[in-house]
C-alpha cells in the first residue's frame, strides 16, 4: 500500500483535509476523451523530442491518428510554416511541445533568441488553434530555466 496524500479545500483555518489513497502507479492512465471510441487527429509539435516522442508513442498505442511536426519541416517561428502545418495536420486536438533549446551555455550566449523563438512559436500556435476551430489545446512551457547567475557547467 503506498503513502495517502492530504486534498485540502483551501488555505483558511476550518477547512477540511481528507485523506485519499494515491492510484496505483501500474495502472496507466488513457490519454482518450469522455467518448473513449473517438479516435481523435492530434497534432503534436516537438514530436521527436523527448516529451514528444512518449507522447506520440502514446496516443498511437491507444489508437489516435497523430500527426508529429518536426522542425526540418515545420518552422513553427514563420507564421506560413505554421499555417501550413495546421491546414496538413487539420488537428482535432494539439499538443505543443516544440521549443528552441540549446542548453545553459547558449541560454546564457543569446537569450533572446530563444525568448523570442519560443515565444513566436506559441502565440502562432495559439492563434491557429483559435482559428482552425481546435478541440483542445495543450502548450508546455520550456523546462530550460535557469538561475541568472549560474555557474557553468551547472549541476542539476
Amino acid at each position: 500500500m503506498g503513502a495517502a496524500c492530504l486534498v485540502g479545500g483551501g488555505s483558511r483555518p476550518h477547512d477540511r483535509l481528507v485523506r485519499r489513497e494515491p492510484r496505483p502507479v501500474d495502472r496507466p492512465r488513457r490519454l482518450a476523451h469522455a467518448d473513449t471510441h473517438t479516435r481523435m487527429k492530434n497534432l503534436v509539435t516537438g514530436g521527436g523530442g523527448f516529451l514528444g516522442s512518449h507522447l506520440v508513442e502514446r496516443l498511437e498505442s491507444e489508437g489516435h491518428e497523430v500527426f508529429s511536426a518536426r522542425r526540418a519541416d515545420y518552422d513553427l517561428t514563420r507564421r506560413e510554416d505554421a499555417e501550413r502545418l495546421f491546414r496538413d495536420a487539420a488537428p482535432e486536438v494539439v499538443f505543443h511541445l516544440a521549443g528552441e533549446v540549446g542548453g545553459i551555455g547558449a541560454n546564457r550566449a543569446t537569450p533572446g533568441r530563444f525568448w523570442y523563438a519560443n515565444l513566436i512559436m506559441g502565440a502562432h500556435v495559439l492563434e491557429l488553434a483559435r482559428a482552425y476551430d481546435v478541440r483542445k489545446l495543450v502548450i508546455l512551457g520550456t523546462v530550460c530555466s535557469y538561475p541568472k547567475f549560474a555557474p557553468v557547467p551547472f549541476r542539476e
